[in-house]
């Protein structure tokens, strides 16, 4: 049996309706904040829990919880910023409760969701593989990447294997505003009103945009992944933002210019990852390209407004 963490949430959710699709049983432990019940398959065994506060052993005991699937989080970087203890104890602190519970009960192995763009921090080179120097510049950088540490300990001490995933900026159907793809989110929402799109600086920063469906699949190939190891899960292509309102705006049919305002501090200029090292071990790359994924990114919008 599998426990997915922030299973009611943007990537959660999607995990979960990929491993139930591929006949597994999933337990979904959500507190709610930023998820979405009507995310969560119907299959699942749902827990209103939060990580730090509520009573999640009890899961524990219910059930024989064999995986681990780490997906909660303190996923906005901008808050981490404004309030690092806060993310701490969210990212940090409930990571060690759950790890210690999956001591506690015989728990085999642990996915995890990192973020490559944070953790590498300013790249020194295009596209930035595992290898890479980590220099995160945020809170939430800083946070995730002290969790990979955590679980390298468990599994040296404990024998816990691990998959650790550092996605680059995952976009899709059900995406929150919130986190660091939430930009994708946000000029969709912003078309769709008529109203003007803000861009945080020039406009000239990339990222690496990933579909979530190809997220989901990495977490197919992370469960039948035997070893312990750390991934970077992207396309290796770079879109400025700029670039990515463009593509948004023949997609709606909108021609609405931005507003731009002062950057945002913490955040990184350039963010391209390698994914070579998923592709060779895992078997995973990606499938969908960017015009076919905000295609259908921006017509969920369109029919859940």
């Amino acid at each position: 049996m599998i426990l997915i963490t922030g299973g009611a949430g943007f990537i959660g959710s999607h995990i979960v309706d990929k491993y139930i699709s591929c006949g597994y049983k999933v337990i979904v432990i959500d507190n709610l904040s930023t998820g979405v019940l009507s995310n969560v398959n119907k299959a699942a065994i749902f827990y209103k829990l939060d990580l730090c506060s509520g009573n999640i052993e009890s899961v524990f005991k219910e059930h024989k919880i064999e995986v681990i699937n780490h997906h909660a989080a303190q996923i906005d970087l901008r808050k981490s910023l404004s309030n690092p203890l806060y993310d701490a104890r969210i990212n940090i602190e409930g990571s060690i409760k759950l790890f210690q519970l999956a001591v506690k009960y015989g728990v085999k192995k642990i996915i995890y969701a990192s973020s490559g763009g944070a953790v590498y921090g300013e790249q020194k080179f295009f596209p930035a593989d595992e290898n890479h120097i980590t220099n995160p510049l945020s809170p939430y950088g800083i946070s995730k990447f002290t969790v990979e540490k955590y679980l390298y300990y468990y599994k040296y001490v404990y024998g816990i294997d691990y998959v650790i995933l550092r996605y680059s900026n995952v976009y899709g159907p059900r995406q929150s505003i919130k986190g660091e793809a939430g930009v994708v989110s946000i000029f969709c929402r912003k078309l769709i009103a008529n109203d003007q799109p803000v861009i945080n600086g020039s406009g000239r920063n990339t990222r690496d945009f990933i579909f979530v469906s190809d997220v989901a699949d990495a977490n197919i190939k992370a469960l039948m992944f035997k070893n312990s190891g750390i991934f970077n899960i992207s396309t290796s292509k770079e879109t400025s933002v700029n670039n990515l309102l463009s593509l948004l705006k023949k997609i709606s049919k909108k021609n609405i210019s931005a507003i731009h305002k002062e950057p945002i501090k913490g955040e990184q200029r350039r963010s391209c990852l390698d994914y070579s090292l998923a592709q060779r071990k895992l078997k995973w790359k990606p499938l969908i390209g960017l015009k076919e994924g905000l295609e259908t990114t921006y017509r969920w919008f369109l029919e859940n407004k």
